[in-house]
């Protein structure tokens, strides 16, 4: 049977299955609301006429809202969704603008509550059913991080999604049911990298004998420098001149040219490196050769494969394999055992090496002719002249005279992935069958039905009668199971009146890719079994054991990406040439790293949810320190630091964010407006209108930016939205686009960061700012619940999930407002056991 004749055979197979089905329960009853009627046409409409239908009504509908045909009772999710904007815009103090006439607080008050009494017994008396979770696929962190685990294989240097389609995002989100789709180009991919999985797992069958291999030249390098160590010292060094993050690449990282072909087969290798730090201490100036002699040198190993490129450029997996600082008392011998997969080889970097040596060699060059020429022999005064600065000049670079290869070596055998799959011996055909059951239930995350091993036992069976090995016909059926969906998707079935709560199982699988983005472990699976993962008691102690685990930074980043966009952290690069230390000092894995390790410090402390907003510490290493003027850092490890500048604390200070909210070229008080409403307080402002044109970027940070968005606010299609948007932006101004601060534009302008919220409360900087926004302590921590709510759940958030987060919300405050709190909420939450 031909490869794609199979693949329509497993497609027909395997995708006629049905789903899961679910067990039934109850929901608990709340107390009702009362709502007085007769104060709908006695308060809440004439407080409707003056304070809001000139703006709401028949006339002009800013924001696209009209409320003067609002009537009681509420009739429809429509009109529920009006009631509830203007609840909302009440209690944050947003409407009526500050321009207009305002009501009394007792007015206010009154009508807040009539308000919120409303919209509760709307909701207690809704017919529709409340949100309900789309039958959604693995996305592709959850995928790879499945696999990891399904078959514990090591993925350092493996991605079998590589060639899927990008994800759909709603409001940031990746794992959003409905926007997940399969087309038949994923679906091919889907066969491809069953492939490229199962055989990585166990295309080893015998444990392969180490071999030793030894490089100690002549040593190939780039072409552009070959030919010029040729010249210099006829090829017997590996040398190394910049950083890996320079632009060029030149002399950046030193593959063994000779070993391109890589290792021959997966396993852990002792790599053996004679270097030396060469010139560390030289005569030029910091201009001549701008780098810092008080810094020891650093090499690091990274692997490298040719079907990514030429092994002298980066490339998309870069896994440490070793870093070492090197001696300065000649060469010595540097080792590290790490895995290698097959077809990779080593190569070697210098982490502080220069950014720029093209102008290194040309200005050394110039200086060492003018000191030496007349003790050289002519054909060295004739060299080109960056072989001549390599031979003479004594510019700082790492010589590597020797390297050793030995490997593989295991520390088990069979591989752990062949024991997880197979077993400790050799594969047995009389035990496929098992040994298919034992895999489809950890693959499938539930008790697989025995039509689903009938199907996988058929593929064994007709691969076996077209004359296949046995445990490549075995291979076969594992393939089989990774395009079921069975596999693919989370089964969370829509629910019915006799089915109105998730399973054990499904509970399981939404809990640990919530937590952990990947499939249940073992204690999940007993718990599920056993019927306990309903009980509240043991949902908590699962989310605090989970919490505890190291693939709890999963949740951490993945929720990052998802609630602040992080995963949008190295688009837009920084102009090299204002923004260089960007580069220099690897600055956006620094800026992860803070961010991801202070959301991880309130995770683990339960710190209160009001820190993201303001923090008087943070987590730095010594680059990211010099970036915000904080003394006494030295080093590359992570320490939390005290905050005496008021400017830096919370999520706003942060480097990570202001980053990620400017153009790589500098600053748009726009952008940053937006991001802030949309991510930190869940109002993301209306679409601009199609007949306005943006402001040119050519000209955002300029010293007239504030003018320029003042006319643009003139036009009154634009000044609803504009007026929210560009306050929040404009007090972040101080920051340029990778987060130093500044006074002044760099056309000389001084920067005003003052402005006014809609509400009233002005502030004249940034610290100003977040006092006023921890004013809004509620609107952010319910954007937050909301965005927690949704990436746990795989679903949007609809208006019948409004309970469900005012509930949440109310017993987070009671218990002191803590994020771990929160997470723990969310999972023991009614809408985290429903479909």
């Amino acid at each position: 049977m031909s490869g794609s004749s199979l693949r329509r055979a497993l497609c027909n197979a395997l995708f006629s299955g049905a789903l899961l089905s679910i067990t039934s329960g109850e929901a608990q009853e709340q107390e009702s609301v009362e709502v007085d009627p007769a104060a709908f046409e006695a308060s809440i409409v004439p407080f409707l006429d003056t304070y809001c239908i000139g703006c709401h009504g028949a006339n002009e509908q800013k924001g696209g809202r009209r409320f003067d045909r609002l009537t009681y009772p509420i009739e429809n999710d429509n009109a529920l969704i009006d009631y509830q904007d203007i609840l909302d815009l009440l209690n944050l103090g947003d409407m009526p603008p500050e321009e207009e006439t305002q009501p009394s607080d007792a007015e206010r008050l009154k009508t807040i509550d009539w308000l919120t009494r409303a919209v509760e017994h709307a909701h207690e008396n809704r017919t529709e059913p409340a949100g309900e979770t789309v039958l959604r696929r693995l996305t592709r962190r959850e995928y790879v991080n499945t696999v990891r685990d399904l078959f514990q294989i090591d993925m350092s240097m493996f991605d079998p999604t590589e060639s899927f389609p990008s994800e759909r995002a709603h409001e940031h989100l990746d794992n959003i049911g409905e926007t997940l789709v399969t087309s038949g180009y994923l679906l091919n991919r889907y066969f491809d990298a069953a492939d490229q999985i199962v055989e990585k797992a166990l295309g080893t069958v015998e444990r392969p004998a180490p071999q030793s291999w030894r490089f100690a030249g002549p040593f190939l390098q780039q072409s552009e420098l070959d030919k010029r160590h040729l010249e210099a010292h006829g090829r017997r060094y590996l040398n190394i001149y910049e950083n890996p993050n320079s632009d060029l690449n030149f002399g950046a990282y030193a593959p063994l040219i000779d070993f391109e072909e890589g290792v021959p087969v997966g396993g852990h290798y002792e790599i053996r490196v004679k270097a030396q730090a060469m010139n560390r201490f030289h005569e030029y100036d910091a201009k001549t050769v701008p780098m810092r002699p008080e810094e020891p040198f650093v090499m690091r190993i990274v692997p490298g494969h040719r079907k990514f490129g030429r092994l002298h450029l980066p490339q998309p997996y870069e896994p440490n394999l070793g870093t070492f600082t090197l001696s300065d008392d000649g060469p010595q011998w540097y080792s590290a055992r790490a895995w290698l997969d097959a077809g990779f080889s080593p190569r070697f970097n210098y982490m502080n090496g220069a950014m720029k040596i093209r102008p290194v060699f040309t200005r050394t060059a110039q200086i060492t002719h003018e000191r030496i020429d007349h003790t050289l022999p002519e054909k060295d005064r004739q060299m080109e002249k960056f072989a001549f600065s390599i031979k003479h000049a004594k510019i700082p670079h790492i010589r590597i005279y020797e390297v050793e290869i030995e490997g593989p070596f295991y520390d088990e055998w069979p591989s752990s992935s062949w024991r997880t799959i197979v077993g400790n011996g050799d594969y047995d055909p009389r035990l496929a069958r098992t040994i298919l059951t034992r895999f489809a239930e950890r693959a499938f995350r539930r008790p697989a039905r025995k039509a689903e091993i009938d199907r996988l036992m058929d593929v064994v069976s007709g691969q076996e009668q077209l004359g296949r090995a046995p445990i490549d016909a075995l291979k076969s059926g594992l393939k089989a199971a990774l395009v079921s969906p069975a596999f693919l998707y989370l089964e969370e079935p829509s629910r019915t009146v006799a089915r109105s709560e998730l399973d054990g199982f499904a509970i399981a699988s939404r809990l640990s890719y919530f937590l952990w983005g990947t499939m249940p472990d073992e204690t999940l699976f007993s718990l599920a079994r056993n019927g306990r993962l309903r009980e509240r008691r043991v949902l908590n102690d699962q989310v605090q054991r989970m919490l505890a685990d190291e693939r709890s930074g999963r949740f951490v980043s993945g929720f990052l990406d998802s609630w602040l966009t992080m995963r949008d952290l190295g688009e837009a690069p920084p102009d090299r040439n204002r923004f260089n230390v960007y580069y220099e000092a690897n600055l956006e894995t620094a800026m992860r790293r803070e961010t991801e390790q202070f959301t991880r410090d309130l995770l683990d402390r339960n710190g209160k949810i009001t820190r993201f907003l303001d923090a008087d510490y943070t987590f730095v290493n010594e680059d990211l320190a010099a970036l915000y003027d904080l003394p006494g850092v030295e080093g590359e490890a992570f320490r939390k630091v005290a905050l005496n500048d008021p400017r830096r604390g919370g999520l706003l200070g942060q480097a990570s964010i202001l980053k990620l909210t400017a153009n790589g070229f500098d600053t748009s008080p726009v952008v940053r407006g937006v991001w802030l409403l949309e991510n930190l307080l869940g109002t993301p402002p209306s679409p601009a209108p199609p007949d306005v044109e943006p402001l040119d970027p050519d000209i955002r940070g300029a010293q007239t930016i504030r003018e320029q968005l003042e006319l643009h606010r003139n036009d009154a299609s634009c000044n609803e939205c504009h007026r929210k948007i560009d306050p929040l932006g404009f007090a972040l101004e101080n920051f340029d686009a990778i987060g130093q601060w500044r006074n002044r534009y760099e056309e000389g302008g001084k920067i005003d960061a003052s402005g006014e919220l809609p509400n009233g409360d002005a502030f004249h900087d940034v610290a100003g700012f977040r006092k006023a926004l921890l004013a809004r302590e509620d609107a952010f921590t319910r954007a937050l619940c909301e965005k927690m709510l949704a990436y746990a759940l795989g679903r949007r958030i609809e208006l019948s999930d409004r309970r469900e987060v005012d509930t949440v919300l109310k017993t987070l405050e009671e218990r002191g407002g803590g994020f771990r709190d929160l997470v723990q909420l969310v999972v023991t939450s009614e809408a985290f056991s429903r479909p």
